[in-house]
């Protein structure tokens, strides 16, 4: 049996447990588009970016079986993981969040997740 200093001591951390998770939830419902910036080329590596258009391009890689998307010009990278269950047709038009870095001299937008990417009507 646990004492009365340990049951509330489990109590409090419950709490704190539940406490961040509603609010790693919350801020992945809410909070994204308010911290992600509108794509551009002066955006630096590392910067979450919301990036908007129309697909252009999708292929996938040789090795791997990655997906990669041409949005509005700017190469969109899809791990084979996530990409296998989207349907992203070329002339799509698209809303995604994702990470800008920088590959073999090339930026790209590097999308995390599925629920990232939102096909428009």
């Amino acid at each position: 049996m646990l004492e009365r200093q340990e049951r509330t001591a489990l109590v409090v951390l419950v709490c704190v447990v539940g406490i961040v998770l509603a609010a790693h939830l919350l801020f992945d419902a809410v909070a994204r588009p308010l911290v992600a910036t509108p794509y551009s080329e002066e955006v630096p590596d590392g910067a979450l970016v919301l990036l908007e258009g129309r697909v252009e391009e999708v292929r996938t890689t040789s090795t791997g079986g990655h997906r990669i998307l041409t949005v509005n010009g700017t190469a969109v990278f899809l791990p084979q993981d996530m990409a296998a269950g989207l349907e992203i047709d070329k002339d799509a038009s698209v809303a995604l969040y994702g990470v800008v870095q920088t590959y073999r001299g090339k930026r790209e937008v590097v999308v995390a997740s599925a629920a990232d990417i939102r096909v428009l009507e």
